[in-house]
């Protein structure tokens, strides 16, 4: 099975604009392929992580990623998916923001001896004069078509939001990116979730009536990310991040085991670098052996972000927690110390409102009413509960539903 068959077995392929040209090329490692991230965070999430997994496995297969870094789209915003105009960011917040993805991607994809690039388009979309720019690219977008994309749907459709010409020049910054990509880095292909599709057509149809690039061996091809994939992507949003400083390793893990079962193998699946023979019998698993899947899925993904090491330390510390077994000491934990108590001790609403399992006293109140707090497996039914500076010392594991709990420790 090539690389391109298993991308379909795998679930991750949903448009492609020449299947057979598409084939050959990825299966014969002829790839020089682009996946753009705006810097909109300091961090890379989940939303993210499918496309790196891609890259990755392109990469295995001799092909060769671009990582382009939109700082210079960034500087306008994507209003794909939008149903809001992006905050603007400074150039200093958008560098810092790269900055920091450059570090996480080099756990996924190998950037030395020229196996792959990263590449920033502030390079030269920042060096662009404003009339040369409309006279080079313009003449070949139709405003028509461009106001019929998908893209644009729901912003044109919300009278009170509306689309900025801000971000209607969106497209055609994009496009002018794979056009200087093709040129300068023989880039020929391109990889991009649902609501990209007219941005990366819009490239290809730039190189072609601009340049009139229509040959096989230059032929712009796109493909898309599947549908389900940016969907598991955008649920989690920037809820869960790559950075361990913003999600822990440990709540990184308990995401993954924590997802529902009619996902798990589906996740297994587009996630994992897993054999397939391996995935499909685990398909027909059923009942408690579904969470014996999740571990797993847990684990390989914990792994492949945070390294083997903090996979196996946060494995551990989930079978404490909710098997009575292993170590809990790398569990999530909130220190105090002395000056934190109040007359020696602390109550359990500001104790939930310290670890960040509560937003408030009144959000802490409501839960322990409800029912849904236990400290050390017990549960909490008064809400004037203390905790006196011996007991706090041996710790004390807090605990608000099912998935969120946070170990309390005054050192």
């Amino acid at each position: 099975m090539g690389v391109y068959e298993e991308l379909i077995a795998r679930g991750l392929l949903a448009q492609v604009t020449d299947e057979e040209k598409i084939r050959d090329m990825v299966n014969n490692g002829k790839a020089t392929f682009y996946i753009g991230f705006d810097p909109t965070a300091d961090s890379l999430h989940v939303g993210h992580f499918m496309a790196l997994c891609l890259m990755k496995r392109l990469q295995m297969a001799g092909n060769r990623p671009i990582a382009l870094l939109g700082g210079g789209t960034g500087m306008i915003g994507d209003p794909s998916g939008k149903s809001d105009m992006r905050k603007m960011m400074t150039k200093e917040t958008i560098q810092h923001n790269i900055d920091c993805f450059k570090q996480q991607m080099s756990r996924f994809i190998d950037f030395s001896e020229g196996k792959a690039l990263m590449v920033n388009n502030a390079d030269w979309l920042l060096q662009l004069n404003y009339v040369d720019f409309l006279r080079e690219v313009g003449p070949y977008f139709s405003v028509n078509n461009m106001l019929r994309a998908k893209c644009f749907e729901v912003r044109m459709s919300r009278p009170d939001a509306g689309l900025s010409f801000l971000e209607f020049n969106y497209m055609l910054m994009q496009a002018y990116d794979f056009y200087r990509l093709y040129h300068d880095y023989g880039c020929n292909m391109q990889f991009g979730g649902d609501d990209q599709w007219s941005n990366m057509l819009a490239g290809r149809e730039l190189l072609r009536k601009k340049d009139g690039v229509e040959d096989a061996e230059a032929m712009t091809i796109t493909l898309l990310m599947n549908s389900a994939g940016q969907k598991m992507g955008k649920t989690v949003g920037g809820a869960v991040w790559l950075d361990p400083n913003k999600t822990s390793p440990y709540d990184f893990y308990q995401y993954w085991r924590n997802v529902d079962d009619a996902d798990v193998i589906k996740c297994i699946r587009m996630l994992t670098f897993l054999p397939l023979e391996q995935i499909d019998e685990m398909a027909r698993w059923e009942g408690s052996q579904l969470n014996r899947a999740k571990e797993i899925l847990a684990y390989e993904l914990t792994a492949l972000v945070h390294g083997e090491e903090e996979a196996k330390k946060a494995e551990t510390s989930a079978k404490a927690l909710f098997s009575g077994a292993g170590d809990s000491s790398n569990m999530p934990t909130t220190e105090l110390s002395e000056a934190d108590l109040t007359d020696g001790s602390a109550d359990v609403m500001t104790l939930l409102v310290k670890t960040g399992l509560c937003s408030t006293r009144s959000d802490a109140r409501r839960n322990i009413q409800q029912g849904g707090v236990t400290a050390n497996d017990v549960k909490v039914s008064d809400i004037g509960l203390s905790f006196d500076a011996e007991t706090l010392k041996a710790g004390v594991v807090l605990k608000r539903g099912k998935k969120s709990f946070n170990k309390v420790i005054l050192i």
